[in-house]
């Protein structure tokens, strides 16, 4: 009902889809279904899009009024309950750049102050296996996962940098920066392939094309927190890679320099399970969709 609203309202489904955060195929097929429920024609659809029919205005007036009732009915019973809070569970990866999520969240307290909030950290494989239980609502993963099972959207890019040695760093260094091919002959301090298997993939052909072996894979199970990066290289036989404007404090002996030509680019992915109808949801998802001092990002779609 509310997906046969907001197009009539919005005069395309277009225009809806991105008001209710959806993709188009799916809001297509929810108003094919509602006019198979009532076995007439509800929209008139054109190249310029999408009118109500007779029947349509007829029922769009009824629609308005069981939408009414159901939310007042839905306040009711949260004020009578005491369950007006509801719970928003979201994975967040290591390295998350710090202004991104807690923006969105702000925004979200503000229109939904019912919603709490769970944050994990969690890597990108452990966040798609808590998506599929539905102990997840909304992960944050550093590949996109294929198929029909979940919808995405691209939330930040971040060009990627090297830690090392103070040291080795005041020799590799030139004026833009450190060239990717010069870290060869050095050991590359990265992550177990299964915490994200596509992006590991992504990253160790990039560090082959410039002549660099990535080693051994590093060991499953253990995830690679700051202090074990920074540990790794400070004895300037190792490099790590991290993002500009890293959280972490750096010690005396350890140094973050640009990668000349940004060669290695990291992105992050806002992920949740296709169909979902949680308004809240949905309302975080067009928050993070919002530009920041990272790089801009397009319009994707989410839950109504």
């Amino acid at each position: 009902m509310r997906a046969f609203v907001a197009v009539a309202e919005e005069g395309g489904l277009s225009a809806a889809a991105r008001r209710l955060h959806i993709s188009q195929p799916a809001l297509s097929q929810t108003v094919n279904a509602l006019e198979r429920e009532f076995g007439t024609q509800l929209l008139t659809r054109s190249s310029t899009g999408a009118q109500a029919t007779e029947t349509g205005l007829a029922l769009l007036a009824e629609v308005r009024a069981v939408l009414a009732r159901y939310d007042q009915a839905l306040a009711v019973m949260a004020a009578r309950t005491g369950e007006s809070t509801t719970t928003l569970r979201i994975g967040i990866p290591l390295e998350l750049p710090a202004d991104l999520l807690s923006r969105a969240l702000l925004d979200l307290a503000a229109a939904y102050p019912g919603t709490r909030v769970q944050a994990r950290h969690l890597s990108t494989s452990a966040q798609l296996a808590e998506l599929r239980k539905g102990d997840l609502h909304l992960g944050l993963l550093r590949e996109r996962p294929l198929g029909q099972e979940f919808d995405a959207m691209p939330v930040v890019e971040e060009h990627l940098g090297v830690l090392l040695a103070a040291e080795r760093a005041a020799q590799l260094a030139g004026p833009d920066g450190i060239r990717l091919d010069a870290l060869n002959g050095l050991d590359w301090v990265g992550f177990a392939r299964s915490g994200s298997p596509a992006w590991y993939d992504e990253l160790t052909a990039i560090l082959r094309s410039h002549g660099i072996d990535p080693g051994p894979p590093a060991p499953e199970g253990q995830p690679l927190i700051a202090e074990v990066k920074l540990a790794s290289v400070s004895a300037g036989h190792a490099f790590t890679l991290a993002p500009p404007g890293w959280s972490q404090p750096l010690p005396d002996t350890v140094t973050w320099f640009p990668l000349t030509g940004h060669p290695i680019v990291r992105r992050t992915w806002a992920v949740w399970n296709a169909g979902s109808h949680r308004r809240d949801l949905g309302h975080l998802v067009a928050a993070l969709d919002q530009p920041t001092d990272q790089e801009p990002r397009a319009v994707r779609r989410c839950c109504a």
